[in-house]
């Protein structure tokens, strides 16, 4: 597979919403999953979404504590009111580490790589890094996220 060129927050495509992907099972779909794979162990990041290599689909890859999540078209269904601080870094904003407030838990749904409809809770890290994906499938960076 192909290690794939990570965005940096100047490329307008971060900035984007994100499209559904229509068919999971599409080869365009499994190669992307396949090279974000790569992608993400080449940087040792722990999350990747498929707009910071330039794909504008709803498709992020998470992989902690030697676990690894792929979810399609993710949704966070719903996110604590109690919430943490903790330290961010983006691949696409190499070198920058913020403070910042998320929820400590949530739910999401989503698709995995083979189509199955798949439902999560998460907490802590695992919590936090599913908000920061699903954040970039709407646009959104960590720097849009600091509280003035």
């Amino acid at each position: 597979m192909s290690i794939l060129r990570i965005l940096t927050d100047r490329d307008p495509i971060l900035r984007k919403k994100c499209a559904e992907v229509d068919d999971v099972s599409d080869p365009f779909i499994r190669g992307l999953v396949l090279n974000m794979r790569d992608t993400l162990e080449k940087h040792k990041g722990i999350g990747l979404a498929a707009p910071q290599v330039g794909v504008n689909k709803r498709v992020i890859l998470v992989k902690l504590w030697r676990e690894e999540y792929v979810l399609i078209n993710p949704r966070l269904t719903s996110a604590s009111r109690e919430k943490e601080m903790g330290e961010e870094g983006c691949l696409s904003l190499p070198g920058v580490f913020l403070n910042l407030e998320r929820s400590k838990k949530v739910r999401v749904k989503a698709l995995d790589q083979n189509g199955k409809k798949i439902k999560m809770k998460a907490k802590g890290l695992l919590a936090r890094v599913l908000q920061h994906e699903i954040d970039h499938l709407e646009g959104i960076l960590i720097n849009d996220r600091v509280k003035d």
